[in-house]
């Protein structure tokens, strides 16, 4: 979709990444900045190794090599919309920023088995890491499992976080957790307590009461997409935040996608200055003011026809018809006769 585009555009920036992580997850307060950013994999997934040997409950050394050797791999992969690593100290969270439009009732799930591929796939990494270091090493001392399944009991994971941006504008009505998705009737309360659940990061963009916590014009998209429905609270928006002046054609684009108005989107270069910046606040008052002028072209043409009509059931002649409509629509002769045709 071309929003996903847009959107995926607007936040390789990583200081508006970074505004995203500090906004929602720390209330605004600056734990992370672009600098502590790094490129991810947006692929996640994970290489699945079959033929590991099972044997009454034992393994055997040499058929295990052996089918390491043989394993067949088995690709599964999914694609996220954008991603970054995020560093704290000497340790790092892969965050994840999903774009969504309409609500996915199976959201859950698949925030589930994105979330759940990175493990997996860091988990795959480890196994390779631990493979090479026991090869040929007869001194390392690890026990049965952890040679066996090659996870030390030492090993660990990093932690994986998403965020779903909601931009739609319809109400989000979709699940919000995975025990959201299971029908649990007649299950008993004890049993539902211990199924595992997993909740999803859902922002919904439309509903926001307060953007203050983000520091970059990530506020200003955010405001510009909750309010392009309402065209008053629009235009004080945009006239009262000198930003709108003089957008970031990135931002301005993601922006234009929510407002319903293709012509904002087509001449969108008529407000651009030699900076590349877009004024935002006069691409809005004249396609507003564009509007009105369309709707009184239209009052205009449903007044002719209204007066042509109950003329023509008066059986009204021509002559008179076209007077009428000299007099009451300031029109020459030649246009009232056009009318009549």
């Amino acid at each position: 979709m071309k929003s996903d585009i847009s959107w995926k555009a607007y936040f390789s920036d990583d200081e508006r990444y970074a505004d995203i992580i500090n906004g929602i997850a720390f209330g605004g307060v600056q734990e992370v900045s672009g600098d502590n950013l790094y490129e991810a994999d947006s692929q996640s997934g994970f290489l699945s190794m079959t033929g590991f040997m099972k044997r009454k409950g034992a393994y055997n050394e040499s058929l295990f090599m052996r089918k390491l050797k043989e394993r067949r791999r088995t690709r599964r992969l999914k694609v996220r919309d954008m991603v970054r690593r995020a560093a704290f100290g000497v340790n790092f969270v892969i965050i994840g920023i999903e774009n969504q439009e309409i609500t996915d009732y199976s959201m859950p799930l698949r925030n589930l088995s994105y979330d759940m591929g990175e493990y997996e796939k860091q988990a795959a990494k480890i196994r390779r890491e631990v493979r090479r270091e026991i090869k040929g090493n007869t001194n390392i001392k690890i026990s049965s499992g952890e040679y066996l399944y090659g996870f030390l009991k030492k090993s660990r994971l990093k932690p994986v976080v998403t965020f779903i941006l909601y931009s739609g504008i319809e109400e989000w009505d979709g699940p919000q957790s995975l025990h959201d998705m299971i029908d649990f009737t007649d299950i008993p309360v004890t049993l539902k307590s211990i199924v595992p659940d997993y909740r999803i990061n859902l922002i919904e963009i439309r509903k926001l009461k307060d953007t203050s916590m983000f520091r970059t014009d990530v506020r200003q998209v955010f405001d510009f997409i909750r309010l392009s429905e309402d065209k008053t609270a629009l235009i004080e928006l945009v006239e009262n935040d000198d930003y709108y002046k003089n957008m970031e054609e990135d931002a301005f684009e993601v922006a234009v996608q929510y407002t319903n108005a293709q012509e904002l989107i087509e001449t969108g270069d008529n407000y651009t200055g030699k900076d590349g910046k877009v004024d935002m606040c006069r691409a809005i008052k004249e396609l507003i003011a564009d509007g009105k002028a369309e709707g009184i072209t239209q009052g205009r043409l449903q007044g002719i026809y209204a007066v042509i009509t109950i003329c023509r059931e008066l059986n009204c002649s021509d002559e008179i018809i076209r007077k009428k409509l000299m007099d009451n629509f300031t029109l020459t002769e030649e246009e009232a006769g056009n009318y009549l045709k």
